[in-house]
């Protein structure tokens, strides 16, 4: 399987030297650097030709690599039914770049480009509905990008008197920042294991 992906890569990368940067072969995936301009007219290229067939797009994701330059790497999973075979695309942009929706190929990648634009804030152009998906429409931030606080920035909760869902600034006083790693309830009485032995070679009681 390794020397048919790698056969595969080469032919694809000797075919398509407009869209691929580089590629390798790990874990039994064909892996492949895409310029962004070209992954439209690229993934249209793996799903009709012959020698590919990459007719099912499995996901669309991203990676936050919040110290390099070109800060995200948008990555795609494709697989061919016909012939067993997965690649995985990458595609490198900084922040703020675009990259053009590969919809009119795949219609299914609707969902999970929304997917990547409400948790990373990637924006895909041509897009026909680009708009969160899994936060609320009020939500503040993309949290799957490094530099997104763990807390949030707003706390929604359902207030009594107003009859409504609010939504406040998340604020933590000190005292909740301190925690009894040792014990669930602080101030409890509680038996490491192992202590017993100590107290019984001291002879403590």
């Amino acid at each position: 399987m390794s020397e048919d992906l790698k056969n595969l890569g080469e032919e694809i990368a000797l075919k398509r030297n407009d869209c691929v940067l580089s590629w390798d072969v790990s874990f039994g995936e064909l892996n492949m650097d895409v310029t962004p301009s070209n992954i439209v007219a690229f993934v249209e290229y793996l799903k009709a030709d012959q020698g590919c067939r990459f007719s099912s797009l499995v996901d669309i994701t991203a990676v936050d690599h919040i110290d390099r330059p070109k800060r995200f790497d948008v990555v795609y999973h494709l697989l061919s039914m016909y012939t067993n075979q997965r690649i995985r695309l990458r595609v490198a942009i900084r922040d703020g770049d675009t990259v053009p929706s590969i919809t009119s190929v795949h219609p299914c990648a609707n969902w999970l480009e929304r997917e990547v634009f409400d948790m990373f804030g990637i924006h895909f152009t041509g897009h026909p509905d680009l708009r969160r998906i899994l936060t609320d429409y009020g939500f503040r931030g993309h949290p799957l990008r490094k530099d997104f606080p763990t807390t949030g920035y707003t706390e929604v909760r359902y207030d009594e008197a107003l009859k409504r869902v609010v939504y406040e600034p998340v604020s933590l006083v000190q005292e909740y920042r301190q925690f009894d790693f040792m014990s669930p309830w602080e101030g409890a009485e509680y038996i490491l294991p192992g202590d017993e032995k100590s107290d019984e070679n001291t002879g403590a009681k």
